[in-house]
């Protein structure tokens, strides 16, 4: 109860201080609102952006192991490309493989992908990315469906001509009926529309979506490629498991599986490149950091000059309320409850001002920025009221230490 009181009584001097004078205090409090609307709208552009392009990199998969000719590379360094464009790429035999002998994965599979152009009727739609999947390529990525169904085992083991299209090929070749069951052509072919992918909606930076791809049978998708070194390059990827962290475990397994496939001797080298796929979600996290390093420097030196505000506000505060805590110490009051009065004042104060920058940015994330949504999360509130709270208490703890300090002889003395 006792803390209770003193906290409402704290709070009611930090309101009649900001009514004593509301222009000055207004002033000072806008260094704080400016540098807290700094931060948390760079942490909000931020995080919105980071979390919509990994989102639009989700057709790599999570937990997913590549194996590809060329490694994936971080910044500068010596890429010796003329190498790795002379590796055989990954062939169906490998991908059999690795599907019966992985102890570590999940799943494994392979896919090969061209953009192509699929008609029906006097509609076509150009530019779609098509991909010829094996029956386990829904082990591997997600395979999201609004109508329909996917390939039965037998469907692509027979190399049926079936195909799974995104919703805005469905609508645009059947604009008027439903696409289930209808024929479309690719390169002369007919296909038996069986599946219609779930609609993702306006893609992000113009990456992939499946709202404009389609999958068919890995051995249907071969009679109109050609696959192989010379032609489309097949990729082999496997899912590792959620106990197995950084994959290591899945990596180190296909490493020897393919070295025993290809021949290798224990002194030749691989001559292929395990490519994890977060290595892309982690180079964009990076670049982010980056990015937020830069907006906690911009907002504090704001939050810097605010903080010299609240403590100007709390040193007139102080000393004009002389008499008044000279009265509090005669009656009896300890130096930690003028102490406590007077830093609860102004982390209430830095609160009012932190509190106007995080509205700011609140009503910010209501103006349309096309594809990107705005979205002020929990941990963005919660970090600007952390770090308001503690602008409040640096910039009160050394008026409240001379508050709490004052002999109550000569505090009641003052005029």
């Amino acid at each position: 109860m006792l803390f209770l009181k003193l906290s409402w009584e704290s709070f009611r001097f930090a309101i009649s201080a900001l009514k004593s004078n509301l222009t000055r205090t207004i002033l000072s409090l806008l260094g704080v609102t400016i540098g807290i609307f700094a931060i948390i709208a760079v942490f909000t552009l931020v995080d919105s952006l980071e979390g919509k392009i990994k989102s639009s990199f989700a057709f790599l998969g999570t937990n997913v192991m590549r194996v590809d000719r060329f490694p994936f590379a971080n910044g500068p360094q010596d890429y010796p490309w003329w190498k790795y464009f002379q590796r055989p790429p990954g062939t169906y035999a490998e991908y059999k493989f690795l599907e019966e002998r992985l102890n570590n994965a999940d799943g494994v599979t392979i896919s090969a992908s061209s953009s192509a152009t699929i008609q029906a009727g006097s509609n076509s739609y150009q530019g779609t990315s098509l991909s010829g999947v094996a029956y386990t390529y829904q082990d591997v990525f997600e395979v999201a469906l609004e109508e329909g169904r996917y390939f039965s085992e037998a469907e692509i083991n027979a190399s049926r001509n079936l195909i799974i299209i995104g919703k805005k090929i469905a609508t645009t070749l059947f604009p008027n009926e439903p696409a289930l069951g209808k024929e479309v052509k690719i390169k002369g072919m007919k296909f038996t529309v069986i599946g219609i992918f779930e609609e993702e909606g306006e893609g992000f930076l113009e990456l992939p979506s499946k709202d404009e791809a389609c999958l068919v049978p890995y051995g249907a998708f071969s009679k109109m490629y050609y696959t192989g070194r010379d032609g489309l390059e097949p990729t082999i990827s496997a899912k590792g498991r959620d106990t197995d962290v950084g994959l290591v475990a899945l990596e180190n397994e296909m490493a020897g599986l393919l070295r025993a496939k290809r021949g290798l001797k224990p002194t030749q080298e691989n001559n292929f490149a395990l490519n994890k796929t977060e290595f892309i979600q982690n180079a964009i996290g990076s670049i982010f950091d980056v990015i937020s390093v830069a907006g906690w420097v911009i907002g504090g030196f704001s939050i810097l000059v605010g903080g010299f505000g609240i403590a100007n506000i709390m040193f007139v505060s102080v000393r004009e309320r002389t008499n008044i805590i000279g009265i509090q110490k005669s009656l009896g009051a300890r130096n930690y409850f003028i102490l406590f009065q007077f830093l609860f004042e102004a982390v209430c104060l830095s609160l009012i001002g932190g509190g106007s920058g995080i509205l700011l940015v609140y009503l910010l994330s209501f103006i349309p920025l096309g594809s990107l949504d705005l979205i002020l999360s929990f941990n963005n509130i919660i970090l600007g009221l952390g770090v308001s709270s503690a602008i409040g208490v640096v910039a009160g703890i050394v008026p409240a230490t001379l508050a709490a300090r004052m002999d109550p002889v000569e505090a009641i003395r003052t005029n």
